[in-house]
């Protein structure tokens, strides 16, 4: 559910979440901060993927426990995400993620003074960034011979905070002044990606998130169970996964996917290689102390000394 008309100077908020008395909820206490417009209601992650695209929010409230894509799964696949408060039933990884990242959630089922209590928290630390953004923008202009329009429009850049010190960067809304500089002041005062990264890296390790990867291709998004992959190769800032049906890029880290896949069935072979073992026919010899995987599907795979050693351990050679 969409809305139009709504304030340009408005701080603008999304609802994610499968359940329509949760949604529903949420819409009665936000309906305590005038300041605040719901752009869009969604029921599920493709929604809210689609809606974050359209509408730029400063703030999404997101449900973990969604079907299709969970609420992590669909913060993987946003490229630059809003800020977010999590709304999510009791889930021990989840908690555990949140706390560890000191990102606010709100554990249903809340009371209004919970939400408030969230609510004003990120919303004072997004005034703080804001202040912060416009103090810098002003000194910069002053500097440049003390051009009255340029420190007139800086003084209205700003951007979003994160909630709690830990939530996912946010979007700024413009109320006027230069594009470029608000843009500047933005990324001045956005959180590290690190931040994000690290939770969804701590999520990860629910058994929930370990039965498949969720990926963006060519616009769609296509869900890839664990056992249709063959192998993960490094590919740059990426990883490549090969699966029965060709190969998929994720903007993650070897590393990250060699904490979060199951380490019985997935071994990092080399540095830049983790295969399924299900899908290994042979070990062959290669050159020196190195060997070569044949995987049913003709791949090779590399194995260097430490990577040989790890996958007798788990074959159990």
């Amino acid at each position: 559910m969409s809305n139009a008309n709504i304030p340009a100077a408005s701080i603008k908020a999304i609802i994610i979440d499968d359940e329509p008395l949760a949604r529903m909820i949420v819409r009665e206490y936000l309906g305590s901060y005038p300041e605040i417009a719901i752009v869009q209601e969604c029921s599920d992650g493709f929604e809210g993927i689609k809606a974050i695209q359209q509408h730029h929010p400063d703030l999404i409230f997101l449900d973990i426990q969604m079907p299709k894509i969970n609420g992590f799964e669909m913060l993987e696949l946003v490229e630059e995400p809003p800020a977010v408060i999590f709304t999510t039933a009791f889930d021990e990884y989840a908690i555990r993620a949140f706390e560890n990242h000191a990102v606010d959630y709100l554990l249903k089922p809340f009371n209004k003074e919970r939400f408030d209590k969230s609510l004003r928290k990120w919303m004072d630390n997004r005034l703080a960034v804001d202040r912060a953004a416009a103090a810098r923008a002003g000194d910069g202009s002053s500097a440049s011979l003390g051009s009255s329009a340029s420190s007139g429009s800086s003084a209205s850049s700003g951007s979003s905070a994160n909630s709690g010190g830990g939530a996912n960067p946010g979007n700024n809304v413009n109320s006027g002044g230069n594009a470029t500089r608000s843009r500047e002041a933005d990324s001045e005062t956005r959180p590290p990606a690190g931040s994000t990264e690290a939770l969804l890296e701590t999520a990860a390790q629910s058994p929930t998130q370990q039965h498949r990867i969720v990926v963006k291709t060519g616009g769609k998004i296509k869900i890839i169970p664990l056992e249709d992959i063959h192998f993960l190769e490094a590919a740059d800032d990426y990883v490549k996964i090969h699966t029965h049906q060709g190969a998929f890029l994720k903007n993650r880290t070897m590393s990250y996917f060699e904490q979060a896949l199951d380490p019985t069935q997935f071994v990092r072979t080399h540095r830049s290689y983790i295969l399924n073992i299900q899908q290994v026919t042979r070990i062959d010899p290669y050159e020196k102390d190195s060997h070569l995987c044949i995987l049913q599907s003709g791949a090779q795979v590399p194995v260097s000394k430490a990577g040989y050693v790890k996958l007798k351990a788990v074959l159990g050679l």
